[in-house]
């Protein structure tokens, strides 16, 4: 990472991908322009959120798809904690259930890594500004819900790692156990329960997990 001195105008951004050749690479792009500094580099979302504590960056570059713990989940709680952070979504995938978690988890941006070193440069800019950026894969998402409003199913906002969480809860894991299969945190345990109540409209444990069953968001064991 450069040690370079910031100017009072940069940018600080924080790189957030479980890949190191692609942050290596980030981590060049940002270099070449005077008011983007890079501040931070992480490879998951709970270090995301560890780093966040420490350098608390203007911008956070985000993947999506990351061990331990996914991009929209990491947005989620990070929008909530530092709301002055702005979160600009960098990924491969263009998958609808994707572009609509991102933007429904706080992310100002979306945008898919074939984008060019200006418009990646620009998109940052934008995001510091409160200014949204979305990659014309991502518009067209937004577009087709807007145009086509059918219903959504029930649970169709789970993120992958909340579907996760409720399989092992339908297996009769505790939240301790959970968070020792999944590697992570009581407290993020606790978090994506949270989530899975509100998002299927549960008010205890049991009950999401028989709406769950309902719904074939989980197989009967």
């Amino acid at each position: 990472m450069s040690e370079r001195p910031s100017e009072p105008s940069s940018i600080r951004v924080m790189l957030v991908d479980d890949h190191a050749v692609v942050r290596s690479g980030l981590a060049a792009f940002l270099y070449a322009y005077d008011d983007l500094q890079l501040v931070a580099e992480a490879a998951d979302g709970e270090e995301a959120i560890r780093l966040c504590e420490r350098v608390h960056p203007d911008v956070i570059l985000m993947d999506l798809i990351m061990p331990r713990m996914d991009g929209p989940t990491a947005t989620r709680i990070l929008r909530e904690r530092y709301p002055d952070i702005k979160i600009l979504v960098l990924t491969s995938f263009k998958e609808d259930n994707l572009v609509h978690d991102a933007l429904r988890a706080g992310a100002i941006g979306y945008l898919l890594k074939n984008a060019t070193a200006d418009e990646l440069a620009n998109a940052i800019r934008a995001a510091h500004q409160g200014r949204a950026t979305l990659a014309p894969e991502a518009a067209q998402v937004l577009i087709h819900a807007a145009t086509h409003p059918e219903g959504p199913t029930l649970g169709h906002d789970l993120t992958e790692r909340e579907h996760e969480v409720l399989n092992l809860m339908a297996k009769g894991l505790d939240n301790n156990q959970i968070a020792e299969r999944l590697i992570v945190s009581r407290s993020t345990v606790k978090f994506h329960v949270s989530n899975i109540l509100s998002k299927l409209n549960a008010t205890s444990r049991t009950e999401a997990v028989a709406v769950a069953l309902q719904h074939n968001l989980v197989s009967p064991h």
